[in-house]
């Protein structure tokens, strides 16, 4: 399977994109955020892919980096979600805000892409909820990024807090991961609860 592409930005449109390696033109599908990230033609370029076969359609779809294509494959696992529908979404939203929503369950962010309605929106934050902790590309509703805690720790010991108190376990870590940002890593258990809960509230 193509799972990387490298070559010149040969040409490109609302949704696609050739990418020119080694004299041979690959057709690749994207978001607008791709495509922005792209370049102009003639630029080298370097795309994460994902090759599609169905029974009538033979479709590689690019990415910018390996975080979009893995939450491609979620929304694409998805009934009622194809490679349209997935990649209306991911150039509605960027893969932070995607993440941020699922751990959330906010489904109007993703209604806000094109075509998806508010019942399709609500079934892809149900179903990636409990995936979003642990896929790539995430940051808090501050825009901190989420980061790993460590075992034993006060963090973790407020991270099952939270969860012992009706959290998910995404947005429990998310929700201590700003705390810890907000207060410091020397801060205490009690304290990264408290500041957790306004985040994980809000």
């Amino acid at each position: 399977m193509i799972a990387k592409l490298t070559g010149t930005l040969d040409d490109f449109g609302p949704d696609w994109a050739v990418i020119d390696v080694a004299g041979v033109g690959y057709l690749v599908h994207c978001s607008a955020r791709t495509l922005d990230a792209l370049g102009v033609r003639g630029d080298t370029v370097t795309v994460h892919t994902d090759l599609q076969v169905s029974e009538n359609d033979m479709r590689l779809l690019g990415f910018a980096d390996a975080a979009e294509r893995e939450w491609f494959r979620l929304l694409t696992g998805i009934q009622g979600v194809g490679s349209k529908m997935a990649l209306a979404v991911l150039s509605a939203l960027t893969v932070s805000d995607l993440r941020d929503a699922c751990a959330r369950g906010d489904a109007a962010m993703v209604a806000r892409a094109q075509g998806v309605g508010p019942k399709l929106a609500g079934r892809i934050v149900n179903e990636l909820k409990d995936k979003a902790g642990a896929m790539p590309g995430g940051s808090g509703a501050d825009g901190a990024a989420a980061v790993p805690l460590p075992g034993g720790s006060a963090s973790a010991d407020a991270v099952s807090a939270l969860q012992n108190l009706g959290f998910k376990p995404a947005v429990a870590a998310s929700a201590v991961a700003l705390a810890v940002g907000e207060l410091g890593e020397g801060a205490g258990e009690a304290d990264l609860i408290r500041v957790a809960l306004k985040k994980a509230a809000g």
